[in-house]
This record gives C-alpha cells, sequence and structure tokens, in this order.
C-alpha cells in the first residue's frame, strides 16, 4: 500500500510532501479514536526490546534522527508511529530560515536523499516552549489515565503508572550554532541552546557535522570541540541539583562519517577525557562515490549531504570501529541507511547500542519501526 502512496508523494516537491504529509498525519492525531487506531496498527506490540541506556528507558531501540521533526511539532504523532525516542532540532538560539529552496533532493535509483536545509527553525525558546506544552499535556493525559483506572483496581492502577513511565517517548536535543556565529563564538551558541532546553528534553545531542553550516565541521577538531563539550559539561552540573532534583543530562556528539581514522580518534579520546555519556554515528557524507544517479542529476542538485542506502556501509564501519576501539565503553547511536531489521541488526552487531531512521523512513513508510522491531524480536 505504501509503495502506491510513496509514488504519488514523490510527484511533487520534497520539502512541501514532507510538511504536508505530516500535517494531514497530525489532523488524524487530533481525534482521539483515529490517533489510538493509528498506534494499534504502527506500534510494536513486543515489549521485550525495551532498553535502559543513559539512566533513560527506551521503550524500543528504534528512534527518528534529527532533521525530520526539527521543531518538535510532530512529536505526537511521531509516538502514535511507535518510535521510541526522537531527536528533535537541530535548534539554534535564534530562528533562522535556512538555505535556499530547493534544498531537498531524492535519489530514488540509490535509495538517498541530499539536503542543504543550512539548520532552518524556529528558534531554541519557541522550541523550548512548545517542549514544556508538549510535556504538560503529556502529563495531563497520563494522570486522567491514571485516575480512571484506579477506580477499577489499584493493582492495576500501579501496573498503569509503571507502564506508562516505562513506555513513554524519549525526547533528544539535537544542538547547532547560528550560521552569522563565527567560530569562535560557537561555544556560547551551545550553551544558550543547552540552557534554554536543559528541563525540556532528556538527552542533547551537539551537532557539529553538519556540511550544510558554512565551517562547521571545522568545529570536529579536537581543540574545538574540546572547548565547546568541556563547557557543556560545567553547566550540566551547575544545572543539576539535588536539591531540586535535576540530574545532569546525557551529552552525546554527532560526528560525520567523512573523518580520517586519526579524527575518528582523535573524538574517542576526547569524548573519554570530557566523559561523554555517547556518540551519534553517523551524519550525512559529502561523498558522491558509487551513486546509481547520473553526475549530470547530482551536478543540477548541487551540495548537500547525501543520507540513505548510499551510507549504510560507511556508518557501521564507523560504529564498529568506535565499538572495538573502546571496548564498547562509549555508547554508540547508530545512524545511516538503517530501512531494514536486517539493517538495524547490522548496527547492532557492529556495536550500536540504539539505531535511528531517517532516510529509511520516506522510503519504507510509516510501518518502518514496527517492521523493524517486529524482525529483531524474531531473530
Amino acid at each position: 500500500m505504501y509503495n502506491l502512496l510513496r509514488r504519488l508523494l514523490f510527484c511533487f516537491p520534497t520539502e512541501s510532501v514532507h510538511h504536508f504529509s505530516m500535517n494531514m498525519m497530525k489532523m488524524g492525531c487530533s481525534v482521539g479514536p483515529i490517533r489510538k487506531s493509528i498506534s494499534n496498527s504502527f506500534s510494536p506490540a513486543n515489549g521485550s526490546l525495551s532498553k535502559e541506556l543513559f539512566g533513560l528507558r527506551f521503550k524500543n531501540p528504534v528512534g527518528l534522527a534529527a532533521g525530520f521533526d526539527k521543531n518538535a511539532l510532530y512529536l505526537t504523532e511521531l509516538e502514535a508511529l511507535g518510535f521510541g525516542f526522537v531527536e528533535i532540532g537541530t535548534v539554534t538560539p535564534k530562528p533562522q530560515a535556512g538555505n535556499d529552496k530547493p534544498r531537498l533532493f531524492r535519489l530514488p535509483k540509490d535509495k538517498a536523499l541530499i539536503n542543504r536545509m543550512g539548520f532552518n527553525n524556529d528558534g531554541v525558546q519557541v522550541v523550548a516552549q512548545r517542549l514544556k506544552d508538549w510535556r504538560e499535556r503529556q502529563a495531563e493525559s497520563h494522570n486522567s489515565q491514571a485516575e480512571s483506572k484506579s477506580s477499577s483496581a489499584s493493582n492495576a492502577d500501579s501496573h498503569s503508572r509503571f507502564t506508562f513511565h516505562d513506555s513513554r517517548l524519549i525526547i533528544g536535543g539535537n544542538i547547532g550554532k547560528n550560521k552569522v556565529t563565527p567560530n569562535e563564538d560557537a561555544w556560547k551558541d551551545y550553551e544558550i541552546c543547552f540552557r534554554a532546553l536543559f528541563d525540556c528534553v532528556d538527552y542533547f545531542v551537539v551537532n557539529v557535522s553538519s556540511p550544510n553550516t558554512p565551517g562547521l565541521r571545522e568545529l570536529q577538531e579536537k581543540d574545538s570541540l574540546r572547548k565547546i563539550l568541556s563547557h557543556l559539561q560545567t553547566i550540566n552540573q551547575q544545572e543539576s541539583s539535588e536539591e531540586t532534583g535535576r540530574k545532569p543530562k546525557p551529552i552525546l556528539l554527532k560526528i560525520a562519517p567523512d573523518l580520517t581514522p586519526q579524527q575518528i580518534d582523535d573524538v574517542i579520546d576526547l569524548a573519554l577525557e570530557i566523559k561523554l555519556d555517547g556518540l551519534v554515528a553517523t551524519n550525512t557524507t559529502i561523498s558522491r562515490d558509487q551513486l546509481q544517479t547520473t553526475g549530470q542529476e547530482l551536478e543540477a542538485i548541487g551540495a548537500g549531504g547525501l543520507s540513505g542506502a548510499p551510507v549504510r556501509k560507511r556508518a557501521t564501519e564507523i560504529v564498529r570501529y568506535i565499538h572495538e576501539k573502546t571496548n564498547g565503553q562509549i555508547p554508540v547511536i547508530a545512524s545511516g541507511g538503517i530501512f531494514t531489521a536486517a539493517d538495524a541488526k547490522e548496527k547492532l552487531a557492529a556495536g550500536a547500542s540504539l539505531v535511528q531512521v531517517w532516510t529509511g523512513f520516506i522510503y519504507e513508510g510509516p510501518g518502518i519501526v514496527k517492521n523493524i522491531c517486529n524482525g529483531l524480536t524474531a531473530s
């Protein structure tokens, strides 16, 4: 069914149809019975895949990578589709429009996308308020459900509370710098986003690896990274307090698939030194090697980060390298070319703790989480 729908959707501009599809989904999920029907259809039924990581309970290991829901607009809808976690962003201190359109392109022959979005987002203050409002609605919904069930049996009520906590949607905050901010002041942008989102997200991902903000990838160099990450860790301790019950938030770093082995080693050394909680491997690539899409088509598309099936092998290699180099000391969230349960198994076998989809979601459709989870439990 989705294959037919995808053919229709692929007839329209990529970015426009993305917003159209998700807004239609939002409209449907605004009606309780429809939302419940969607959840029953697409959420994995088996709860055996839940996982404890970073002090958080993920209901399943399949998440949605940053860039899909940049502004935290579709969390209810994505939760209904069964995602174990959703990474919002990349969020910057000030709102920015991003690069000129068109800036998102399909490569159907390669099951890939090229994007040069340029961190288009509503700005951290707007996104933070949106997340706070969403969490309040979630809490109200849970309280009403708990009160309803408490009238039937106290034991059932107790079980209901545990189940809700165990299965809630985990939210990651992917943070970056504004395009106009010079690299020497980048640490200030990351601090602004970190403080603003501290009470709104469950974990943070520092994005210095997007190819679509000029000069951003230069921040992957060891000294630049140390300045940003060590500063965030200092703030992390300052923001946490036993009196208020606020705990330090897990901080991860997202890296590019184009790093050299030496650069990966530098990242590993720094992660261990600063005691990062994990790495996300990987972002999009600037490589165009071994694509079926013609050179003429690629030239017409122009610059941007390539994601999807062509990145799968390289992303897996980096996950395996990090896992083996650190003896599993640094948890890795794997992202890159995950379409099926077999792709997810490959990443998990290489040492990943969790996986994220993005391009696979576009090509495989709303059943991707359920299909992957069913495949994982069947193995």
